[in-house]
């Protein structure tokens, strides 16, 4: 590697071009973008690259020997596998921001990383602006820290932000963050909870030393939250927030959910509002830490690589040293969580195998439940719980007592 590092550049979007855009304002880099890959070089862009950086070929970027770096933002989880491992196996380092993929295939990544000598890092991959996972490999230990908990998708949030702040509807929430870019037109993968999903595995493995296959991780989002459920936290004076968390239910057992949760005035992710992320981290000795930035837009995101991209530079890479404890903990769906329920079809309730049920509401227009169920129970019947009359909420009951 000489003076200036080479980069090159999979991938053009709005966070590719916040990357251009990055790399050329910071001087002190001393990085530029040697060449860029595209899927269509004729595509009209916000941002017009300098000429002869665009190609379609992913050969001119992985066959270059000038090249000390590959950043790689694509869309397309297969393309992003494809064009990560290719790089690795040729011994040039990785950024990546795919979240998706890189949850998808963390244990085989990990492998070649070993395989190769050759690092991949990922900060981006998770909280945007936020360096969750970097602090989280190296500051904090697993034996001392008790829980991960956070918002991990900035779309959810600026969604619910107007709807609790500003008094919008849902769907007027949802077309005004689409309107904005926080949201794509099928915000699916924001919204039920798969992009919080996603980020939550990649960050088990850096606080717990753990990875836990995405589909055996309870997942629900806010497609379904009706005026219902909004009325019902205002009264309580709460919020709803879409809240992933991994926590550890005793020393060797661990849980982990995505889920809209009630979230009181007291804590910390109740005034993260908008498009920004809140982590907060949760220890024996530290107490609670928490961490806060953007997690959605072009440069926040472009922010974070550019962040890896000098780690790098300095020959960071990640060493994975909690998957190396002799005693790891165990994933565990045999766990009470107490939710809040609301449906349409009166029966459902005696369909959910309840542990108990502490609160019963009834009406021609809203009913609902508050209970205890278990993890495992809520997972085997997800499709139960799907469909617009059905809204699933976690009422939080771990660390009361420290709060």
């Amino acid at each position: 590697m000489g003076n200036t590092l080479n980069i090159g550049l999979f991938g053009f979007g709005v966070v590719g071009q916040g990357i251009y855009q990055v790399i050329n304002r910071a001087t002190n880099a001393h990085a530029r973008i040697k060449r860029i890959c595209v899927r269509n070089i004729n595509k009209p862009r916000a941002i017009e690259p300098a000429p002869g950086l665009l190609t379609d070929s992913a050969d001119d970027i992985l066959t270059d020997p000038e090249i000390d770096l590959i950043v790689e933002v694509v869309d397309d989880a297969s393309a992003s596998y494809s064009i990560v491992t290719s790089a690795i196996r040729r011994g040039i380092p990785v950024v990546s921001g795919s979240k998706a993929m890189i949850a998808r295939h963390l244990p085989e990544l990990i492998a070649l990383q070993h395989e190769f000598n050759t690092a991949l890092l990922y900060d981006a991959s998770s909280c945007g602006s936020i360096p969750v996972i970097r602090n989280l490999e190296e500051y904090y230990d697993n034996d001392l820290l008790l829980e991960v908990k956070g918002i991990l998708n900035g779309s959810s949030n600026y969604i619910l932000s107007r709807v609790f702040d500003h008094g919008e509807p849902y769907d007027e929430a949802l077309a005004r963050a689409q309107k904005l870019g926080f949201a794509e037109s099928d915000p699916s993968f924001d919204i039920e909870g798969y992009d919080s999903l996603f980020k939550l595995i990649i960050i088990t493995v850096h606080a717990l030393g753990v990875y836990v296959n995405p589909e055996d991780v309870f997942t629900y989002g806010i497609s379904s939250i009706s005026d219902h459920d909004i009325r019902y936290a205002r009264e309580k004076r709460m919020k709803i927030k879409l809240v992933a968390q991994v926590v550890k239910v005793a020393p060797d057992r661990f849980t982990m959910f995505v889920m809209p949760e009630f979230v009181s005035p007291s804590k910390y992710i109740y005034s993260v509002d908008d498009e920004y992320n809140g982590v907060v981290i949760r220890g024996e000795c530290y107490d609670r830490q928490f961490m806060f930035g953007k997690g959605a837009g072009s440069l926040p995101t472009a922010s974070s690589i550019l962040s890896d991209v000098m780690a790098r530079r300095h020959g960071y890479r990640y060493e994975y040293k909690k998957m190396d404890y002799m005693e790891l903990p165990v994933y565990d769906t045999d766990v009470l969580l107490k939710i809040y329920l609301r449906f349409a079809d009166r029966d459902l309730p005696s369909r959910l195998p309840f542990a108990n049920i502490t609160e019963m509401y009834s009406s021609e227009t809203y009913n609902y439940v508050i209970g205890e169920i278990r993890l495992a129970d809520l997972i085997s019947c997800r499709a139960l719980l799907s469909g617009p009359e059905v809204f699933v909420a976690n009422i939080p009951r771990f660390f009361l007592d420290k709060d």
